[in-house]
């Protein structure tokens, strides 16, 4: 029977902001964010969801910001220079990014976001179906 690990983050002004499912069946980890998620609550979830990484030895990542309110986290520095080299060396390799609505392309013009591209194959996407879909492919291409 497939195992799926958990974890749910949540503050008292926005509860369940940050949810972590690996799932064992794709072999990929899932982060959906929720509400609005100020710096401190980003980093939160992005440690966590790295921990779990290392857990699981994970190459793939869906990272789904679809359900964002406000700013998206803008930490992408800290995410190149901190979680980046931590999420590869922990095996992970490809990452599909679902950007909030109307986001896609000023969310990767920056040059940190150019660092975090060197270390995965990184997709961008409107929709979680079509981040599924290309997740799935990159690990019939890999197998």
């Amino acid at each position: 029977m497939p195992t799926m690990y958990q974890r749910i983050l949540t503050t008292a002004s926005n509860p369940d902001f940050c949810q972590l499912t690996y799932d064992e069946t794709r072999q990929w980890l899932r982060a959906t964010w929720v509400g609005y998620v100020g710096p401190e609550y980003a980093r939160d979830g992005a440690t966590v969801g790295l921990e779990m990484l290392e857990q699981v030895h994970c190459r793939y990542l869906l990272n789904d910001n679809s359900r964002l309110q406000g700013p998206w986290f803008d930490s992408l520095d800290w995410l190149a220079t901190v979680w980046g080299p931590a999420a590869s060396a922990a095996g992970l390799r490809y990452v599909a990014h679902v950007a909030q609505p109307d986001t896609i392309v000023n969310a990767w013009i920056n040059p940190a976001a150019e660092l975090l591209l060197t270390r995965f194959e990184i997709q961008v996407f409107e929709k979680e179906v079509e981040a599924a879909e290309w997740l799935s492919s990159c690990q019939k291409l890999a197998s």
